[in-house]
């Protein structure tokens, strides 16, 4: 009887594993598509009705909506702020370096609930209510450090003599930026911001904490849709979301990989040009 390898071992216990995560998302995505009204096995049949159904449904559009827009301003703030950090960072020296380093990452390392409990009652201690505003803050302030060091772990990579090549002959540091460095931390840039709109989106930990009264995203509308009974709707929405996360850095890869081809066309006819001057002058 043959004996299996370490590695087959592996590989089958990698399998499972895999299966034992994804499995349940499957079986959400595939109870989206049951005719069956209780949304359960057995599965009835296949039917749209639950998509539809939840089109329809104002309070779930309106969460889509205000989760959509947190998304965005979070990924535009937080990257923003993220990548002028990173440079702060890699880039120069200057006195508490290490620790606005640390407190930068911080976020990261405690829980989650005791960041929001904490900064809910920061805020309450400033007498300020609760608000849109507080609930971005708070999910700046929880995916920066994400951008943070995604940006970092690209800058690094940097040389910083290319920096210096291009003010050598004759750009100022504001168009070194962005015509240099820019470029060259794009993919991490996009990376950070897709991190941040991801995990802002998906939150409901600190969402639940910040949020004001009669605004909802749609983590915080599945989870109030469950107290009363688990609706097909639920389903369906979770079957959306699913394909939402998945599809959105799929887009990302594949924008960022034509604008990498289209950057490696360019400076191949560029080069090209180059050559055909220097034969042509020889």
């Amino acid at each position: 009887m043959k004996i299996m390898s370490g590695w087959s071992l592996i590989r089958i216990a990698t399998i499972l594993v895999y299966l034992f995560l994804f499995a349940p998302v499957a079986v959400v995505i595939l109870l989206a598509f049951n005719a069956n009204q209780f949304g359960g096995f057995p599965i009835e049949g296949f039917s749209l009705r639950w998509f539809d159904a939840l089109w329809n449904n104002d309070a779930i559009v309106r969460a889509f909506k205000t989760s959509l827009l947190l998304g965005l301003l979070t990924s535009a703030v937080s990257t923003t702020l993220g990548t002028l950090a990173a440079l702060a960072m890699v880039r120069y020296d200057f006195p508490g370096k290490r620790t606005i380093s640390t407190l930068l990452v911080a976020p990261i390392l405690i829980p989650e609930v005791v960041l929001a409990v904490a900064l809910l009652l920061f805020l309450q201690f400033l007498s300020m209510p609760k608000s849109f505003g507080l609930l971005l803050m708070g999910h700046v302030v929880f995916t920066l450090p994400f951008v943070v060091l995604v940006v970092q772990a690209r800058l690094v990579s940097i040389r910083r003599d290319v920096e210096e090549a291009a003010m050598s002959l004759g750009a100022t540091p504001i168009q070194t930026f962005f015509e240099i460095t820019l470029p060259l931390m794009l993919p991490a840039v996009m990376a950070g911001m897709l991190f941040s709109f991801t995990i802002s989106f998906d939150d409901i930990t600190g969402t639940l904490f910040w949020k004001p009264g009669g605004v909802e995203t749609v983590p915080t509308q599945i989870f109030a849709m469950l107290r009363n009974s688990i609706s097909p709707e639920i389903n369906a929405l979770g079957a959306v979301m699913v394909i939402f996360t998945i599809a959105l850095p799929l887009v990302a890869a594949s924008v960022s990989r034509v604008l990498s081809m289209r950057k490696i066309r360019a400076s191949n006819r560029t080069n090209n040009r180059a050559n055909n001057s220097s034969e042509q002058t020889a």
